[in-house]
């Protein structure tokens, strides 16, 4: 059963080119690696439709000792020691788990960096999330890794208006989680939602989601 959550102000329509010139200013609260700290970056890949812009997540193929196996997430994954940069990273990611080549897209910037925290556990390991536009209706290839990719509408996340909880277990103790139910019944939570709030944070200060309301 969905909940139903206030929606964000009326005035809360970002556009892509608000999004561009914001992420142009934005200078990214970055996490220094220790020798030993993972890094891995996301893509929040972006286009314009006649409804409004869109972001892309992917479903992740459920896999056996994986913490974020089966979630909702944004293409990314791992750097590799070939990889020249975080956002060079984001972009070989994408192109090997959904066959999408972000060469040609529009570089909007870098986000915040992120902390992983699968199931409560710190891990040492930052996430880098960077923002890129593309055009037209693009074909996917995706890999083993992916079990579906999804386009959804970006207004109704930053309004609050698909604003959803779910309960899943945590240590073997049920808990409830905040996130967005997008289309077919998926539910973008965890690590995921948290690079989305910092992320319409960034464009809003004045934003605020459902669960960070006093």
């Amino acid at each position: 059963m969905m909940h139903v959550f206030p929606a964000a102000s009326t005035k809360t329509l970002f556009t892509l080119t608000q999004i561009r010139n914001t992420l142009a200013l934005h200078e990214p609260q970055l996490v220094v690696p220790s020798n030993t700290t993972r890094q891995a970056a996301v893509a929040i890949i972006m286009r314009e439709t006649r409804q409004g812009p869109q972001m892309l997540f992917i479903e992740r193929a459920v896999k056996e000792g994986d913490p974020w196996s089966g979630h909702m997430a944004f293409p990314g994954g791992h750097r590799d020691p070939g990889d020249p940069s975080l956002q060079a990273a984001a972009m070989r990611e994408t192109l090997e788990e959904i066959g999408l080549d972000l060469s040609h897209a529009q570089y909007l910037g870098a986000l915040n960096h992120q902390q992983a925290q699968p199931r409560g556990r710190v891990l040492d390991m930052l996430i880098a999330p960077h923002a890129f536009q593309i055009s037209g209706d693009p074909d996917f290839t995706p890999n083993y890794e992916v079990a579906d990719v999804v386009w959804t509408a970006l207004q109704p996340m930053a309004r609050n208006e698909i604003h959803d909880t779910e309960t899943k277990p945590m240590a073997g103790v049920p808990t409830v989680f905040n996130g967005y139910r997008l289309e077919r019944g998926h539910f973008v939570w965890g690590l995921t939602y948290r690079i989305l709030k910092t992320f319409f944070a960034t464009l809003d200060p004045n934003w605020q989601p459902p669960d960070d309301e006093e």
